[in-house]
């Protein structure tokens, strides 16, 4: 599929956002006062910044409102819906480590509980798709919310904790490489069956559908050289994975080492994601012969 810029930074910098405020919702770092403010105003940012960038994504950004109303059957809705409960909830929490010294711990925990269910409703968008096979399969939500803790753990300096974390991560996108690569395959979708002119026999492309290319083919036929695929997964795991957890458990620790490895995982991740819909191989493209 298509690989639109705004999507990236909403699925990537959403989940680190909501990843950090987990954390933050368990105590961890356990600060006030001024730090405290530090890490909610990233956690915030982070978070609105990525939904904000969604909206990008639509035909017309003033129609986003509709976006809360679906709830009851839509997965971005509920995501819509669930961001915003989340924000809400965490909000006084933060204002009472901020401002008073204190730990509602129970509202803490609720708002981090709130905060990983958004990044599942988040990666459910995607998971929900039969016609993406790739996507259609329960390594997606692992993978996102191993993002969004590692990532999250990375933000909120937890050392050792987040290099596991990140070590785990990158274990889990190869073994999602590898599962994702024989999906479509799987799924069991052909030209036949695309064209439904299976009980004829083999189905092969005499002319295109089309003289030009096409919403669809625009959107959803999105093909990337396996050469490049190759050298882009490669670049992912080092910098999401390998690179920020070599740094955090062989530099010594302080805020340099922290911000580095941040913007070494940021990287990777945004490659990585790039990867996550370029990869993605929507069935229509079987009725184009792609």
């Amino acid at each position: 599929m298509h690989p639109a810029p705004s999507v990236i930074f909403f699925t990537a910098f959403s989940g680190l956002g909501f990843g950090l405020l987990a954390w933050l919702g368990i105590g961890l770092p356990d600060v006030t006062g001024r730090p405290a403010f530090g890490y909610y105003f990233i956690g915030y940012a982070l978070a609105v910044g990525g939904l904000l960038a969604s909206t990008f994504h639509l035909g017309n950004p003033k129609n986003a409102v509709k976006a809360f109303s679906q709830w009851r059957s839509s997965w971005l809705s509920r995501e819509a819906v669930l961001s915003v409960i989340t924000l809400l909830v965490i909000a006084p929490y933060a204002i009472g480590r901020i401002f008073l010294g204190t730990d509602w711990a129970l509202l803490g925990l609720a708002g981090a509980a709130l905060a990983l269910i958004t990044v599942f409703s988040t990666s459910m968008i995607y998971t929900q798709l039969k016609t993406v096979p790739r996507w259609n399969t329960p390594a997606t939500p692992v993978l996102f919310q191993l993002y969004a803790i590692g990532g999250g753990a990375l933000l909120a300096g937890q050392g050792a904790v987040a290099a596991l974390l990140l070590l785990v991560l990158g274990a889990a996108q190869l073994l999602a490489w590898q599962k994702g690569d024989r999906r479509f395959a799987e799924a069991g979708s052909t030209a036949e069956s695309a064209t439904g002119l299976g009980r004829i026999g083999k189905v092969r492309l005499l002319e295109p559908p089309h003289s030009g290319r096409n919403y669809l083919m625009k959107e959803m036929v999105h093909v990337i050289g396996r050469k490049h695929a190759q050298k882009l997964r490669i670049i992912s795991l080092l910098f999401a994975s390998l690179l920020p957890a070599g740094i955090l458990l062989f530099l010594p620790a302080s805020y340099a080492t922290v911000l580095l490895a941040v913007v070494v995982h940021v990287i990777g991740l945004l490659t990585a994601r790039w990867l996550f819909f370029a990869e993605a191989e929507h069935v229509v493209r079987l009725y184009y012969g792609k």
